[in-house]
């Protein structure tokens, strides 16, 4: 009889063990696959981290050479005890332009930090057991903090979430030369403003002129913005965002097209030093260059985490089916010694009793794939949650870390002291850990290659396992095994 037939009319007999076999397998079949799609999803989350999340080059004015400039020149003034005063020189738009133009440089934005006095309106004052109202010294510094920005979808505050437009719309590249700006909803529910309502302010600096300004959107910060408060910080609600040219026209004509600072991304973070080295050509020793792939980076070592318990899982897996099966394979042998002797005694070649073996085995693969396939986006899915929500952890508590030896406070704490833009100093690292977990969602699906894998991992199973059994075949002589 042919073997094929009989480990078809094997399998029908014997449903009880075909069942348990297939259970098995299939319950072997489908962890490997969740390992293999875990696998494939966290190669393809790092692969679009690449592509989504990119890498900033951040160009400012050089701090450390302003200081040195600032101790030679107090020395050779030949006056020791007077009070140094720091000079920082604002980045011209000239040299932006051309470092945009560089290869591989996706977009920039500019940012530039004034301070003005309320002159229409009235400015919302805070005031603690710590602090008078609006702080000390707030008439002198303003009391209205401009933050110019070439566009709020682009600023910090708005792109992690800190600030959200609520009425009208954020600002746009197209706003620039305009008087065009975007106020806090408190500030304007205090004043009974609105879109489309016009507000006038006086600068602090330069000609110290007074400026008309409309409104085209209204913000809602963050209601844990005024946490960051410290002595002699204005309320946040103050915050008006304004065109990066607008703000330069507050602090003087001697600041028009230049920036406080300007953020490159960069398309591809694998070309972020190339970019940093060509951009490092193109300014003085007066600017400095910092780069940040970090949002990269996070993703990065999350998805490590993920692919290494994949890896694990698969392997793992592999290797306790191979000894389940191996086992069950062995019972099933000892219980078929009969059949075996009898076939043996009709000439029936060891290689096709084990043949027989392999293709009902082979047809309890099929079915056990056919489970995985089915079951393996749920438990895959559900699997890689539990993972990713661990390495997301693991991710916030490093960013903690960090953050809290870049402020000297405890890791995860804020320090006092609010920033020009109301937003609380490295809430960029925040919101770089923010972004990581966004961008560490894998999604699981399964695909005509994870089957492919899969269907070859299993043959190599009951390969290995049939193998382990085959040396009891080998042995047995029919005339012993009828005897006994």
């Amino acid at each position: 009889m042919n073997f094929m037939k009989r480990a078809w009319l094997n399998l029908i007999a014997k449903k009880g063990r075909s069942l348990l076999l297939i259970l098995v397998t299939g319950a072997i079949m489908l962890f490997v696959m969740a390992g293999l799609l875990i696998k494939s999803a966290a190669s393809q989350a790092v692969a679009s981290a690449k592509n989504s999340v990119g890498a900033t080059i951040t160009l400012t004015a050089n701090r450390q050479a302003a200081f040195k400039k600032m101790r030679s020149s107090n020395a050779s003034s030949g006056q020791p005890g007077k009070r140094p005063s720091l000079s920082l020189d604002p980045v011209k738009l000239s040299t932006v332009k051309q470092i945009a133009r560089l290869k591989n440089v996706a977009g920039y934005t500019t940012t530039v930090s004034a301070a003005a006095n309320a002159k229409s309106f009235e400015a919302i004052s805070t005031s603690s057991s710590a602090q008078g109202p609006a702080g000390p010294g707030g008439a002198s510094s303003g009391d209205i903090t401009i933050s110019g920005v070439s566009s709020t979808s682009g600023s910090t505050s708005f792109a992690a979430g800190k600030a959200k437009i609520t009425k009208g719309r954020g600002l746009k590249t197209s706003d620039r030369g305009t008087n065009n700006v975007v106020i806090e909803s408190e500030l304007a529910t205090q004043n009974s403003l609105k879109v489309g309502d016009t507000i006038t302010v006086k600068a602090t600096s330069g000609t110290k002129k007074t400026h008309s300004l409309k409104i085209v959107g209204i913000y809602q910060a963050a209601s844990t913005a005024a946490a960051s408060m410290g002595p002699g910080a204005s309320d946040p609600a103050n915050t008006i965002f304004t065109s990066d040219t607008l703000a330069n026209t507050l602090k003087g004509s001697k600041y028009k097209d230049t920036a406080d600072s300007v953020v490159f991304t960069v398309s591809a973070p694998s070309k972020v030093a190339a970019v940093k080295k060509q951009a490092a050509k193109l300014i003085s020793s007066k600017y400095s260059l910092s780069l940040d792939d970090q949002n990269y980076q996070m993703v990065k070592s999350s998805m490590g985490s993920v692919t290494s318990f994949a890896d694990k899982v698969v392997w793992l897996v592999a290797i306790a089916g191979t000894i389940i099966l191996a086992l069950i394979v062995i019972l099933m042998i000892r219980e078929r010694r009969y059949e075996i002797g009898i076939l043996m005694a009709m000439g029936e070649s060891r290689f096709k009793i084990i043949a027989q073996f392999f293709v009902e085995l082979f047809a309890v693969l099929l079915v056990g794939v056919g489970i995985a396939t089915a079951g393996g986006s749920y438990v895959g899915g559900k699997l890689a949650d539990q993972v990713v929500a661990s390495a997301a952890t693991n991710t916030s508590q490093t960013a903690g870390q960090v953050l809290g030896s870049k402020t000297g406070g405890p890791a995860g704490q804020a320090p006092s002291g609010g920033g020009p833009s109301g937003q609380m100093p490295g809430a960029a690292d925040a919101a770089r850990a923010t972004q990581a977990k966004q961008q560490a969602k894998l999604t699981v699906k399964v695909t005509a290659k994870a089957v492919a894998i899969l269907f070859g991992l299993g043959l190599a199973i009951i390969l290995l396992a049939i193998l382990a059994a085959a040396a009891g075949i080998l042995r047995l002589q029919p005339k012993l095994i009828l005897i006994q």
